[in-house]
């Protein structure tokens, strides 16, 4: 297994090498001029711009460019980004922890209501149960997530009240984190840690709404997934076999029959967290929640190249970290998996 992980881990900089060619690649496509815009911060420097085409290179052949850009990117240099008004680095640094802490708040509850929901609708076939827990599926995947954010907003902030609508905390809370110490870049933790159960709990509520279209949306296709494997799983040889041996229903059902059926969702919940991670781009974008995905998308509409890029460079870490830690659970779920 220790082979298999240093393989993987190998592959992380041929993955973000082959990647940033690509992505500077097209950046070519652009105009010197388009290429320039995340340099101006100022109206004095717009009024220079042919000469910070000129000092940034932008008119030099593109293995040039790109040598240039990885020499700085092995520097821990990844350029400004002008949605955020700081470092790439510094602003991957500061948002990354707000999105790994929605992901924990949304990939536990999928995962589990999923395999629950799926295999129940799987042992009460056709039953109403089975009836109504399809309905549901399908309607989860007929509603885009806009749709699912904006009724929430509607219902739970603008009608009720109850939750908050926006951001990560309330203004009074935001101007008490100079206060907070940090020890886990997560600020629901940090807070605790550091007796503040007030931000705390408000951080929290702040990311109830974000999670729970999240769960809605998502929680769909697995359900159906782990449903049709739960099938198929019951009418298998070893199933039937455990029962003829006098097994329980329950033990044939969790030992055997889910057991297996869990092998698909392991990969379903890997590409889950990958996404998470990588910013849930329009639910953070609906809610304001200052995470990777609502500044990916203020890039993107700004044609922020570096952000863009720094943004390439972390998805394709996450995408090969999580890809092994499912591959090595495969093995955990199926003994018959070897790692050579």
């Amino acid at each position: 297994m220790l082979n298999f992980i240093v393989k993987r881990l190998i592959q992380i900089p041929v993955v973000m090498l082959v990647l940033s060619l690509m992505i500077v690649g097209l950046t070519q496509l652009l105009t010197p001029e388009q290429r320039a815009a995340p340099y101006i911060r100022s109206e004095q420097q717009a009024a220079r711009l042919e000469q910070i085409i000129e000092q940034r290179g932008l008119r030099d052949p593109f293995p040039v460019q790109y040598g240039r850009w990885l020499g700085s990117t092995l520097q821990g240099d990844l350029g400004y980004s002008k949605a955020s008004n700081q470092d790439v680095i510094a602003t991957i640094k500061e948002r990354l922890p707000r999105t790994i802490e929605l992901t924990i708040l949304t990939a536990i509850p999928i995962l589990l209501i999923s395999v629950w929901l799926g295999t129940l609708s799987a042992l009460h076939k056709d039953k109403f149960i089975d009836q109504f827990l399809r309905v549901v599926v399908v309607l989860g995947y007929s509603l885009p997530s806009f749709v699912v954010g904006i009724l929430l907003l509607a219902v739970f902030y603008a009608y009720l009240g109850w939750l908050p609508g926006s951001g990560q905390l309330n203004v009074v809370n935001t101007f008490a984190l100079g206060d907070i110490r940090t020890y886990t870049g997560l600020l629901t933790i940090d807070a605790a840690l550091n007796g503040r159960w007030d931000i705390a709990w408000d951080a929290l509520q702040h990311m109830i709404l974000p999670a729970l279209t999240l769960v809605i949306v998502l929680s769909a296709n697995i359900i159906k997934v782990m449903r049709n494997n739960m099938l198929e799983a019951l009418t298998s040889d070893y199933v039937r076999t455990a029962r003829a041996k006098g097994l329980a229903p329950k033990a044939v059902n969790r030992k055997h029959a889910r057991r297996n059926a869990l092998l698909s969702i392991v990969t379903l919940g890997g590409f889950l967290i990958i996404g998470l991670l990588g910013g849930s781009l329009i639910t953070e974008t609906i809610f304001a929640f200052p995470g990777v995905g609502q500044w990916v998308v203020q890039a993107a509409v700004g044609v922020d190249l570096a952000a863009v890029l720094g943004f390439a460079m972390l998805t394709a870490v996450i995408v090969v970290l999580v890809s092994t830690v499912v591959d090595i659970l495969y093995g955990v779920i199926d003994p018959r998996v070897r790692f050579d």
